[in-house]
């Protein structure tokens, strides 16, 4: 009994660490090959109306609105946004972990949608994951982001998108910190920092 209690948090630790390393591997699916994968599959979004809740770019919560889902092609969006921006957002792609420019990222401040602007994440959820990518532990608005199934590549994972331009934004996983438990490992190609301003 008691030679068992005492090995039971290393193989606690042993599992964890497995778990969160094929998380991370999860999380770091190659950009190209989600290119071929998302190009001619996924759902094909419909125009409508969205609830959202609006922010001011302090963070401060102004109210939830109705507003309508941005739709546009490949086209308008290829104009719009840079090349791996576009990969990731539109054709469900993965930066390289350790490379974008906000995994490492301290500032206070709103985390919107590359795409449309939509308020995603405050830096006030934000955590060090140590898997090379952005990482928080609630969006700033549950109805800001939509959560879908993902089975591709092989694995069952949870996709997180903005609700208002259907953008990929990353995934979803179970192995963060409390209150929710929950890791949104996201793309800094899909994400628009505005740093909060000093008060005066």
């Amino acid at each position: 009994m008691g030679r068992s209690s005492e090995h039971s948090p290393d193989r606690r630790a042993f599992f964890l660490a497995s778990f969160a390393f094929l998380s991370s591997t999860a999380c770091s699916s190659d950009a190209r090959s989600a290119d071929s994968t998302a190009s001619g599959g996924g759902k094909r979004r419909e125009p409508g109306m969205v609830r959202l809740v609006d922010f001011s770019d302090s963070g401060k919560r102004i109210g939830i609105v109705a507003t309508e889902k941005v739709i546009k092609s490949d086209e308008e969006w290829k104009r719009q946004l840079t090349p791996e921006q576009f990969a990731v957002t539109r054709k469900k792609g993965t930066e390289p972990a350790f490379t974008g420019k906000y995994y490492k990222l301290h500032d206070k401040g709103l985390y919107r949608c590359v795409c449309c602007g939509n308020a995603l994440f405050s830096s006030d959820t934000k955590f060090e994951s140590g898997t090379g990518w952005p990482s928080f532990w609630a969006p700033i608005a549950k109805e800001n982001v939509t959560e879908e199934t993902d089975t591709s590549f092989g694995m069952m994972r949870t996709e997180a998108l903005c609700s208002k331009c259907d953008a990929h934004l990353g995934h979803v996983f179970p192995d963060g910190p409390m209150p929710t438990g929950q890791r949104y490992c996201m793309n800094s190609a899909s994400l628009q920092f505005v740093k909060s301003e000093a008060p005066k």
